[in-house]
């Protein structure tokens, strides 16, 4: 199992990266003002469906009830599970792109109504919301495609998808002289990246026997059960959305330049969750699914607390770094063309807010895999509902003095407020949830991330006056000088505190 995390984990790294360049592009293009706030809500607008009705919600229903079917009745019921599944998804998801393309104003104006005073934006935003939104139907069939994968142990491909999403934007980007506006060429650029991921996802289902058909749909108990799953999955999943999509309806309201503040100092934050937390999330749920369904339960203990043990040691120098320096980071990576120095600071502010909920965010998915692997996807529902209700009050009561920080710290807080009350609530149906080499682990953890901030602290102060005297890249020579001196001290303490043995232990799953 670790070593398939390090496999996604390895993928959604080096597409986090392409990622990064694709954000340096459009920092510099389209700056952080109000083609950048249209583009990024009409980005944001498709994605918060994507995660209720795609990767979020169907997962979680459909990769235990995939895997049931498989291990009892065997690969071809498995398979016509599937395709009836495929069919109903396509139906779906044309309805709801037919329904937001002809009503895509009123879209809009419900979803950001900050905006209705804001003529141009409003404008800009509904035409890219026009030209983004058919990447929601792709993207759902791709997620159903990649669940059939990752049931099967095939993650790369999967997790190598949004690798195009970052290519194609780059792509079109760099041809923006082409396109009405820079804001329309990443527009394109989202939706073509839709056709190259399906694209990828079939061809490597078809080559190791995978490929789905379009199959009538038959409400039989295996169809039924999924559904049973998939409602409370879709309430919970919008209740996580509903609090994120909180941000762009009230950042909507907020001056310019706020809701690019939040995508940036978000594409920082989401390195640590995607490359580590969501990587051990898709992994664990499979895992744990096979283990429960034969009786394994203490092996599905295991294999949970050691993937919170790796996450959690793994996102100690995002989790330092976004907390001590986080406008260095901005600064360093981002500080050119269209971006400015007040966009940086403001975007850094938002990361710092961000990273308190860093540690719950990478975990919130282990917490979730005792339920969800035994087709319990009600119980996450109460945890993820409660903290958005929180997340929102506290979003509104801080957005006056705060702004887009407020919002940050409260998505953050709400983190917090979800693993809590998971870990209650799986202790009270006597789920597994952690082991007492996991409580000895997290005392070290912790001496290793408070030496870790200190040395990025005292790296900014002491490098920042030598990094001043440099003509050009003084930003990126600090930023170098940080990376480097955290990255020392993290190797050391980790190899003195916890050991090369115990981290083979580890690595192999039996520490």
């Amino acid at each position: 199992m670790i070593r398939s995390i390090f496999t996604v984990g390895g993928w959604t790294l080096l597409s986090r990266l392409t990622g990064f360049a694709r954000d340096i592009v459009m920092a510099a293009v389209l700056g952080a003002g109000p083609l950048a706030d249209a583009f990024y809500i009409a980005f944001r607008l498709p994605n918060h469906f994507r995660s209720i009705f795609a990767e979020g919600a169907f997962n979680t229903a459909f990769i235990p009830a995939y895997a049931r079917v498989k291990t009892v009745e065997g690969d071809a019921k498995a398979r016509g599970f599937a395709d009836g599944i495929l069919t109903a998804v396509v139906l779906v998801q044309l309805a709801i792109l037919a329904f937001a393309l002809l009503a895509t104003d009123w879209v809009v104006a419900t979803l950001a109504p900050g905006l209705s005073d804001d003529p141009e934006r409003f404008g800009l935003t509904v035409d890219f919301t026009r030209i983004t939104f058919p990447y929601l139907g792709l993207i759902a069939v791709v997620t159903l495609v990649g669940g059939v994968l990752n049931a099967n142990d095939r993650f790369w491909a999967a997790a190598a998808a949004s690798i195009l999403l970052n290519v194609a934007m780059v792509g079109t980007l760099s041809a923006a002289g082409l396109f009405p506006t820079a804001g329309h060429a990443a527009a394109w650029g989202v939706l073509i990246s839709g056709f190259l991921q399906l694209g990828l996802l079939v061809v490597d289902a078809e080559r190791h026997g995978l490929g789905l058909r379009f199959g009538r749909p038959r409400l039989d108990p295996e169809m039924r059960a999924f559904l049973v799953a998939l409602g409370p999955a879709i309430i919970g999943s919008a209740g996580v959305q509903l609090a994120i999509f909180a941000d762009t309806i009230i950042a909507s309201f907020l001056p310019q330049g706020a809701v690019a503040a939040l995508f940036y100092a978000d594409r920082i934050n989401q390195l640590p969750i995607g490359v580590v937390g969501i990587a051990a999330g898709i992994v664990l749920l499979p895992e744990m699914s096979r283990r429960i369904s034969a009786g394994d339960i203490e092996g599905a203990r295991h294999a949970q607390s050691r993937a919170i043990e790796l996450t959690l040691l793994l996102v100690l120098p995002f989790l330092a770094a976004a907390l001590t320096i986080p406008e260095i980071i901005m600064r360093g990576l981002f500080l050119r063309g269209a971006f400015t120095g007040e966009a940086a600071s403001a975007a850094g502010a938002t990361l710092a807010a961000y990273g308190i909920g860093l540690a719950p965010f990478v975990v919130m998915r282990a917490f979730m895999s005792p339920f969800y692997a035994r087709g319990d996807t009600r119980t996450p529902v109460l945890a993820t509902l409660g903290a958005a209700v929180v997340n929102i009050a506290i979003k509104i009561a801080l957005m006056g003095s705060l702004a887009q920080v407020g919002l940050a710290f409260a998505t953050s807080i709400g983190a917090w407020i979800t693993v809590i009350v998971l870990a209650i609530l799986a202790r009270r149906r006597g789920y597994e949830c952690g082991d007492a080499q996991l409580l000895r682990a997290l005392p070290k953890l912790g001496v290793i991330g408070l030496a870790l901030a200190a040395t990025l602290l005292a790296a900014a102060t002491f490098g920042g006056p030598y990094a001043e005297r440099l003509t050009h890249g003084a930003d990126e020579a600090l930023l170098a000088l940080c990376v480097a001196a955290g990255g020392a001290v993290y190797v050391g303490l980790v190899m003195a505190l916890i050991g090369p043995r115990y981290l083979r232990g580890l690595l192999r799953g039996r520490p």
